[in-house]
């Protein structure tokens, strides 16, 4: 690990950290005008919100990461950065207007789509596999990755909590050469802009992100961790984002077992469940942090071991630990 590559990497965090929180501060007015959302009966907040600060969060993150590409000769693909405005843009239409659910899936389609076909044919995680077979399931996978970061966010600080631990450990591994130029400079710029959201995101929130925020981290966190899957890392792809991962798909196949509208808002998440259990929102985001920062301790053994018995290891520790959380987040605490 070079220290000159180092300095760089703190010093766009901190850049994106203050930008992000520079927006932020700005736009609040504006958003407590336009894009206030109000609490209902599936809501985790009790008074009336401002939402939109993803505006800001990803405006830092392809500002910061576009001008570290320029002065370092790093070029992020076009390709993502359009669709990144484009998703952030549909996330816009809905939190002000409420889009119906086909339209935001066919433009969240085709924002994934324009990143996934319009990567290098060299990119592969499983090279026996027909290419358009694998670009096939990577969309599949794309759009629910966007979808289910979206779903997650519900709960103050519980973004916060998922990506600066996936984006740090991110860093950290194209630092040490195990991830593009490309995914290591969006993954350092978001791990900023999330760190300059905190302070008007932690409880009570005093405004939220928004799908227009929501949407695009999904998007360009899930490219980072294919980029990284492409490095043939897949278990560390895998193991960084795998809570949020196991308690949307766990809850999805749950309400569709149900025959329930699976695409209706509710507050059927364990970390939701959690809150009804009586845990306090401080003690349900720490201990998502800190199975995230377990998870992203394993995904970077993984790769540093380069042992397959570690690897299977680390998974099963990953799974262990996720089941444990979850298990406490499903049951009544005692009075």
């Amino acid at each position: 690990m070079s220290p000159l590559a180092v300095v760089p990497s703190l010093l766009a965090v901190a850049i994106a950290a203050l930008v992000s929180a520079l927006i932020t501060w700005i736009s609040r007015p504006l958003l407590q005008r336009y894009a206030l959302a109000r609490p209902n009966a599936r809501s985790s907040h009790r008074i009336p919100t401002p939402q939109g600060a993803g505006i800001a969060v990803i405006s830092a993150t392809l500002v910061v990461a576009s001008a570290w590409g320029i002065f370092a000769d790093v070029a992020i693909p076009p390709a993502l950065v359009t669709a990144t405005v484009l998703i952030a843009l549909v996330g816009f239409a809905d939190d002000v207007l409420s889009l119906p659910v086909l339209v935001r899936l066919v433009l969240q389609a085709a924002a994934v789509g324009a990143v996934v076909f319009t990567s290098p044919e060299t990119a592969r995680i499983v090279p026996a596999l027909p290419l358009a077979l694998e670009r096939g399931l990577i969309l599949l996978a794309g759009i629910w990755f966007v979808n289910l970061v979206n779903f997650m966010d519900g709960l103050d600080l519980m973004t916060v909590a998922e990506v600066v631990p996936v984006t740090a450990a991110l860093l950290l591994l194209g630092l040490l050469g195990e991830l593009s130029w490309p995914a290591v400079l969006i993954a350092t710029a978001l791990c900023g802009a999330m760190l300059g959201f905190v302070p008007f995101n932690k409880p009570v929130a005093k405004v939220f992100l928004g799908d227009v925020g929501s949407l695009p981290i999904g998007l360009l966190l899930g490219w980072c961790l294919l980029d990284l899957a492409w490095h043939q890392q897949p278990a560390a792809a895998l193991l960084l984002p795998a809570y949020y991962l196991v308690d949307s798909t766990v809850t999805l196949f749950r309400r569709i077992s149900r025959r329930e509208q699976f695409w209706s808002a509710h507050r059927s998440h364990f970390y939701q469940r959690a809150t009804d259990n009586s845990f306090t929102v401080h003690r349900v985001i720490g201990e998502v942090l800190a199975l995230n920062l377990v998870l992203a301790g394993l995904a970077i053994v993984t790769v540093r071991a380069g042992s397959m018995t570690i690897t299977l290891l680390a998974l099963l520790a990953g799974a262990i630990a996720i089941s444990f959380v979850l298990r406490r987040f499903s049951r009544p605490q005692a009075s």
